[in-house]
């Protein structure tokens, strides 16, 4: 597990599950591999909605969001958390999706701004390594 260097600030990743999806359990998983990874992680818990997502993230003033989501519901949330940074501001803060999400909504999930999509069998090592990168960019 390698750690970023302690004289420079830790990076700020919000894990969020918006919607009515009650599953946890992966959201958890990514959590904590990234807090081992020497990330600060600030967990929202269940059924977020976007705006709860974003001003959260204002708050704690994050580099990322990850969002897990498995309802099928990722298009909408992801445009409207888009928005609401966009609103905000905060079109730095970089946005990370994981779950059940079909193929052919990746390329959508882009456009609207997220930076990478993580699906089922996703290794840890990979969202730290892609976190850490585009959150450098």
């Amino acid at each position: 597990m390698s750690q970023e260097p302690s004289d420079q600030r830790k990076l700020r990743v919000l894990i969020a599950k918006p919607g009515l999806d009650g599953h946890d359990r992966g959201a958890k998983v990514v959590a904590r591999a990234l807090r081992d990874a020497g990330m600060e992680v600030i967990y929202t818990g269940l059924r977020q909605s976007p705006e709860q997502i974003v001003a959260a993230a204002a708050q704690e003033d994050v580099d990322a969001i990850g969002l897990s989501i498995l309802s099928g519901a990722h298009l909408p949330i992801c445009k409207r958390v888009h928005e609401l940074l966009t609103e905000k501001r905060m079109g730095a803060v970089r946005v990370f999706v994981g779950g059940i999400i079909p193929a052919q909504d990746i390329p959508e999930l882009k456009k609207l701004g997220v930076a990478e999509v993580f699906l089922p069998g996703s290794s840890t090592q990979d969202v730290i390594r892609l976190i850490r990168s585009a959150v450098s960019a």
